[in-house]
């Protein structure tokens, strides 16, 4: 279908300002669709309103557990529409079919053939309309709010001109990761993140690695090994291009925790570093979360498989769901899987991420980055580049600050 097909632009743009992620199932729970699933601080998310966003994030071909990332990324309305509301930028009628209008657009499509469009898949035109006004009311909020501080300096933009021209960069890095997956451990991620983010040295990065980290670079001092600077996820290169040595970046919120990196060492290689444009990677789904047999079975794994396609084999005669092979544009990837990636090379495996509230073991296999076709680019191309990836950044660790310090009752 010709709607199918043009989705991974307007989703680029709508993931940055924090709409879309990517897991879940559609299955609706035996129970009235009008009672309610969430209460979000004083408004409810009902059963009816899960279903049709995870009808709509099927049609829009998100990959994973629709039923629950449906319900994650509706409490991240009720936030960002209750922030939105509170600062007086609620959207107009007019600004919301406007809208309506740019999204149908962009597949050629008039707002009504869109609406025809989604209607096979039982979305109603409400639900796209929720949608849009969603989106639309956070991008606002996040301008005006972040606008200021997302001025990037002109040593920035230098330093990401040299990267995008003959002398390609590589960096050195460390990496913290803090759990956040409830409402004490979000704050408290946020409160260590704060202190984090201003050491200087190695030293106290890797003792704070020791005592906070969740990841498996944990037990060498969250130490990563060189990596072009293009591997990074745009958001997180906005940020670590910035640092000198010794400096840790912000909190970069990702699914379940906040992410920090010290930058260690920079250097120029002389080669131009590829611009990414999407990744292929698959994600094979292991019951039993990081226990010592989830674990056991993905080493069991690893060892029978030498690039993606061997993962089909693994997964036959299981669920479909079980598998995911994904080709996406960078700034469509989940933050947590994005920076994953960036430490692997094709072939390579990362046993690092869950899902399913830590129940779901992620294998996670890269398979092959796509280069941009390459072009001359301009010091406001990539001024505003910068700008925006900051902005971004911004974004994700307001609704991370909304998220933590509302009241979340899940039914």
């Amino acid at each position: 279908m010709r709607f199918l097909k043009f989705l991974s632009a307007p989703l680029a743009q709508l993931a940055a300002a924090g709409l879309l992620a990517f897991a879940g199932t559609a299955k609706l729970e035996a129970q009235n669709l009008f009672d309610p699933v969430v209460r979000v601080n004083e408004r409810v998310i009902t059963a009816f309103e899960v279903d049709q966003r995870a009808k709509l994030l099927k049609v829009l071909r998100a990959p994973g557990e629709l039923r629950s990332e449906a319900i994650e990324r509706l409490i991240d309305e009720r936030l960002q529409l209750e922030a939105v509301s509170a600062a007086g930028l609620t959207p107009t009628e007019d600004q919301i079919l406007a809208g309506m209008d740019e999204f149908a657009g962009r597949a050629d499509l008039t707002r009504e053939g869109l609406i025809e469009a989604i209607a096979p898949a039982g979305v109603s035109p409400e639900t796209l309309r929720d949608f849009i006004r969603a989106g639309l009311g956070w991008r606002t909020l996040v301008q005006a709010r972040f606008g200021p501080r997302s001025q990037v300096t002109e040593a920035e933009v230098a330093r990401a001109m040299a990267q995008s021209g003959a002398g390609g960069l590589r960096v050195l890095l460390a990496e913290l990761i803090l759990p956040a997956d409830t409402p004490e451990a979000a704050a408290r991620a946020d409160e260590l993140a704060n202190e984090i983010s201003q050491y200087k040295t190695a030293a106290a990065f890797s003792a704070a690695v020791a005592s906070y980290s969740a990841a498996p670079s944990r037990d060498r001092g969250g130490r990563l090994d060189w990596m072009p600077i293009s591997n990074l996820p745009p958001a997180v290169r906005g940020l670590v291009i910035t640092l000198s040595p010794g400096e840790v970046s912000p909190a970069i919120p990702i699914p379940n925790g906040v992410a920090l990196f010290q930058m260690r060492a920079i250097e120029e290689t002389g080669i131009p570093d590829a611009n990414i444009a999407s990744i292929e990677y698959a994600a094979y789904y292991i019951a039993g979360g990081q226990s010592p047999a989830a674990l056991a079975e993905a080493a069991r794994i690893s060892a029978r498989v030498d690039r993606c396609d061997d993962l089909y084999g693994i997964a036959k005669g299981q669920p479909e769901s079980v598998l995911d092979r994904l080709t996406q544009p960078v700034a469509e990837i989940p933050q947590d899987i994005a920076i994953e990636l960036a430490k692997l090379d094709p072939g390579e495996v990362s046993t690092a991420l869950t899902r399913s509230n830590g129940e779901t073991l992620v294998f996670l296999m890269m398979c092959g980055r796509t280069a941009a076709l390459s072009e001359d680019v301009t010091r406001e191309q990539i001024l505003q580049q910068l700008s925006n990836q900051r902005l971004a950044s911004y974004a994700e660790s307001y609704l991370a600050e909304l998220r933590a310090d509302a009241v979340i009752i899940r039914q």
